[in-house]
């Protein structure tokens, strides 16, 4: 026994050490001076460290069929080129479904520079403008002028003049070697694109300015006209210049475009979500700050009930939330907000583990059993409880990972890592450190435990009906109020639109910014201020988010506010993501449904179904009611009801099953209350920590995260309730042929 306990010990030290090792520093190291000591092991998502996401739908429509089908992944290649040459670090670029570039730009805080460099087709062109003024009067009175066509171009004092420009480009920028940023030796020094073509350019180019000298040669970009100088001579080397009043910075990104080559087709981005350093850094220190708070209220919690257990309990967890760490360290997993969340929420349901195992403990001893043997009973027994548990939540996990998308996969993979952790502590390092203190040294011979209900005999069963109908008048008036709402219930991510989050240096009025929007364009906006008052989130159907920040600027000048965030969505990204979202939570009850029926019995599997349907239906029934809105995140808090509810059912059908093996000759009534009862601490006592949990999340978890920890904080009341008062007595009203009911 000794060796077993000895390498058991090794074991955990081990694990230990290397989740350490692994994850030592999670996050970045900064001294006094702002400057970087260390970086952080754990990988951040960009709602954490701040950048771009950006989904791009390549428009193949004027292209041949043959040049469709490998637009997107030519796309993809030089919008790669690109990105490496602005200088991103470790970015994401990938092909999502037929025809979709996911772009991920980690610390990208500049909006308008980094879409202009992704998003920018780049096609370059050379045609020669005529110098006939008739011809470009007919053309500007709307007459048409056979291969020429009117274009405007900005002169250097900022002034437009019109140009009747070849429809027919004489040399294009395929033939590109070279492009740099450089300064003129006129003037100021006015940067421009210097361009260098190769051999079969320069040859073209040679010819194009020989044989039209004296002309003016327009240079096009995305049929937008920079340049247009006069030919003075033949140009046999193939040099040329972008001129057109650019800043530094405009230059230089017009020059890394241009090096990289044409998108093969036009891209449009159908989906931003922006997250400025500001708000990356609040959410991880509110996150941060929130599980050090739920961690130690449930320490305290548990060591204060269950003593000497509790100690071991709380080791256990405090263990847990490292190797969670070290995980995800380890395997280069990405930490998001909703990964924050989803890591205090596994200190909840960490715990419930230990309780089951605790209150079987308990039980055992109550039947007389030495401490040795109730310790090896109340394990074993608690095992198939844990494991089905764990598992009906770890399929929600993964369906929530399979069909989500950016932080909300950061949620479902700690999720999915937190259970297999606690399960491997509550089962492994609780029963080690168990087993050590009842074995070594003085032993100990019995635990004291404080006990909420020492032998309960509600009658539950009996206020089955009256609990059906108040569930029914619940999810009723929840319901009439979500359909009324309709499309209202609905977020930027499910109907399109954008969300904007601002954070002002100075108090400003809601009048103030309701005039910018209505200039803007967008007078339908809501304006809600965050907690603080110098902060305000707009929401509003209409995507051009560029429009409201310019108006905010002429409005309050360029550097009264910042950009926290943007979220720009749409429409037909928003009807996906709406689609995917039903997908999530059909195909999550089925796979618990059909784990349910294999382990216990069909109608086991109708009533915890039902009672799952209650509890989603009782979540989006508050959400109508409380104004708030349908998010990814609420969804994401949707199915983790989901998961979470059904933990707590499998809890009370594992004991009906076990206490109809001893209890053969009483009714399944009596069978289903006697189980109710015997599992209400347990039921009691995991929703109790959980809720401690959500409800710190709620109040400490900022603003990002708060409508996810509210749908939760409804989610654990409703899911034990359901437990109790829906998915246990339904048992009685879908009885088997064999059930016996008291009449």
């Amino acid at each position: 026994m000794w060796t077993k306990l000895k390498w058991k010990s090794v074991l955990v030290v081990v694990l230990a050490g290397l989740a350490v090792w692994f994850s030592y520093p999670p996050f970045n190291i900064i001294d006094k001076n702002g400057k970087l000591v260390k970086s952080g092991k754990m990988n951040l998502g960009l709602d954490l460290q701040g950048g771009m996401h950006l989904l791009l739908q390549v428009d193949t429509t004027n292209i041949s069929e043959e040049e469709a089908k490998d637009a997107p992944l030519r796309a993809i290649e030089i919008i790669r080129n690109r990105i490496d040459q602005f200088g991103v670090m470790e970015p994401v670029v990938q092909l999502q479904g037929g025809n979709r570039i996911l772009v991920q730009l980690p610390g990208v805080t500049d909006r308008d520079r980094a879409k202009e460099i992704v998003g920018r087709t780049a096609h370059l062109e050379f045609k020669i403008v005529s110098d006939d003024p008739e011809l470009l009067k007919k053309a500007l009175a709307g007459e048409k002028v056979d291969g020429y066509e009117v274009k405007k171009m900005k002169t250097r004092d900022k002034k437009t003049e019109d140009v009747l420009v070849g429809s027919k480009a004489l040399l294009t920028g395929n033939m590109l070697l070279d492009t740099r940023m450089d300064y003129s030796s006129e003037g100021f020094g006015q940067p421009y694109v210097a361009l260098e073509m190769n051999d079969e350019g320069a040859k073209i180019f040679a010819s194009v300015t020989g044989s039209n000298i004296g002309k003016r040669l327009a240079v096009l970009l995305d049929g937008v006209v920079y340049t247009a100088p006069f030919i003075r001579e033949a140009i046999p080397s193939g040099r040329a210049q972008i001129t057109g009043n650019f800043s530094v910075e405009e230059a230089k990104d017009l020059s890394i475009v241009l090096r990289a080559g044409s998108l093969p087709a036009p891209v449009n981005i159908i989906e931003e979500r922006s997250v400025g350093p500001e708000l990356g850094k609040d959410s991880i220190d509110k996150g941060l700050s929130a599980t050090l708070i739920a961690g130690i209220a449930v320490i305290i919690f548990m060591g204060v009930y269950y003593l000497i257990a509790g100690v071991i309990a709380n080791i256990a967890l405090v263990l847990n939330l490292l190797l969670i760490i070290g995980a995800m360290a380890c395997f280069k997993a990405t930490l998001t907000l909703p990964g924050i969340a989803g890591l205090v929420l596994t200190i909840g349901m960490a715990v419930d583990a230990n309780v089951l195992i605790f209150e079987r403990i308990r039980e055992e001893l109550k039947l007389g059993k030495n401490l040795r043997a109730a310790i090896s009973a109340g394990f074993d027994k608690a095992f198939l409880t844990i494991f089905d548990s764990n598992l009906t939540t770890l399929i929600t996990a993964i369906i929530l990972f399979q069909f989500g998308t950016g932080p909300v996969r950061g949620f479902a993979t700690t999720l999915s890592i937190g259970i297999v952790t606690s399960m491997f502590t509550a089962l492994t390092v609780t029963r080690l450190m168990l087993d050590l203190i009842t074995l070594g040294g003085p032993k100990l011979e019995k635990i004291k435990m404080f006990q909420f209900f020492n032998q309960p005999s509600i009658p539950f069963l009996k206020y089955r009906k009256p609990a059906y109908l108040v569930s029914i008048i619940i999810i009723f008036i929840g319901m009439t109020v979500f359909i009324l709402k309709g499309e209202k219930n609905y977020g930027v991510d499910f109907t399109g639109g954008m969300l904007q989050q601002f954070k002002f240096n100075q108090p400003v009025s809601e009048n103030d910014i309701r005039g910018v929007l209505v200039q803007a364009g967008v007078a339908d906006a809501k304006i809600q201020r965050v907690v603080g008052g110098k902060e305000f989130i707009i929401r509003s159907q209409n995507v051009n988010s560029d429009n409201v920040v310019s108006g905010l600027k002429e409005k309050f000048g360029d550097k009264a506010f910042e950009v926290m965030r943007v979220e720009t969505v749409g429409p037909a990204v928003g009807a996906d993501l709406r689609k995917t979202a039903i997908k999530a939570l059909f195909f999550a009850m089925i796979g618990i449904c059909i784990y349910v029926a294999f382990r216990f019995e069909f109608r086991f599997a109708v009533t915890a179904i039902i009672a799952l349907v209650h509890d989603v239906l009782v979540g989006l029934g508050m959400v109508a009611i409380t104004g708030r809105e349908i998010s990814l995140p609420v969804v994401a808090a949707l199915l983790t009801i989901v998961g979470y509810s059904i933990n707590d059912t499998i809890v009370i059908f594992d004991r009906i099953r076990e206490d109809k093996k001893f209890k053969r000759k009483a009714s399944e009534e009596d069978v289903i209350n006697m189980s109710l009862n015997e599992t209400l601490s347990r039921t009691i006592l995991t929703s109790l920590t959980v809720l401690i949990v959500v409800i710190v999340l709620f109040l400490f978890g900022g603003e990002v995260i708060n409508d996810f920890a509210f749908v939760m904080m409804v989610g654990v009341i409703s899911g034990s309730y359901s437990t109790v008062f829906i998915a246990s007595p339904l048992l009685i009203d879908w009885p088997s042929k064999k059930v016996k009911v008291k009449r």
